[in-house]
């Protein structure tokens, strides 16, 4: 019984994040949720006290996938090299990869979604939102931080900068593929940055 309750609660939360994803926070009701999830008003209010609890759980469950989908590049980039520039170097490869294989362009970060309309939130969700950020700040500072102490930088940059640049980069290039719907400019702008560490790192 645990279990299918479990599958209600995903089945609700992918529901919300698609529509969302779609229509925006504020354009989604818990009707239209409740509709499209095909369960009860009941049912709704069994797994979520209210909207901002949904939120809060979408917003968790979007992070643990991305430190999921983070983590597991990571690995495949150890696992291929211990040299933490070509870790980086292809960890960003298999990013773009990642981004290529898409049905189509991506469907958009939850994170930015909730920054744009952080006024309907409470201060819980909206702590962690930016935590989000934080996060994958200190997942590329952690790799650049390894790549410094054996390559010199040919400018010297601050790190929280230069891993902000990905991120911003990242959410940058859903936000074109979207509005072009063309799904090849957000892994070729990884693809860019890419070049661009290459170039901050490696020998002339």
């Amino acid at each position: 019984m645990a279990a299918k309750g479990e599958q209600t609660r995903e089945h609700i939360l992918a529901t919300a994040e698609k529509l969302i994803l779609q229509r925006g926070y504020s354009g989604t009701s818990i009707e239209r949720i409740i509709s499209e999830s095909g369960i009860t008003k009941g049912g709704f209010f069994y797994h979520f006290d209210g909207k901002n609890d949904l939120a809060k759980h979408l917003i968790l469950r979007y992070l643990e996938q991305d430190a999921v989908f983070f983590n597991g590049l990571l690995e495949r980039a150890r696992a291929l090299t211990e040299d933490p520039l070509q870790q980086l170097l292809i960890f960003l490869k298999l990013m773009g990869e990642a981004m290529t294989d898409l049905p189509g362009s991506h469907p958009g970060c939850l994170v930015a979604s909730f920054t744009y309309e952080s006024h309907q939130f409470d201060a819980e969700v909206r702590r962690l939102n930016a935590e989000g950020i934080l996060s994958w700040r200190r997942i590329f500072i952690e790799q650049l931080t390894e790549i410094i102490e054996k390559y010199p930088m040919k400018i010297e940059l601050p790190l929280d900068n230069l891993a902000d640049m990905l991120t911003s980069i990242i959410e940058g290039g859903i936000v074109i593929s979207r509005c072009l719907d063309d799904k090849n400019v957000l892994p070729n702008q990884i693809l860019q940055f890419r070049n661009y560490i290459r170039l901050l790192f490696e020998d002339a």
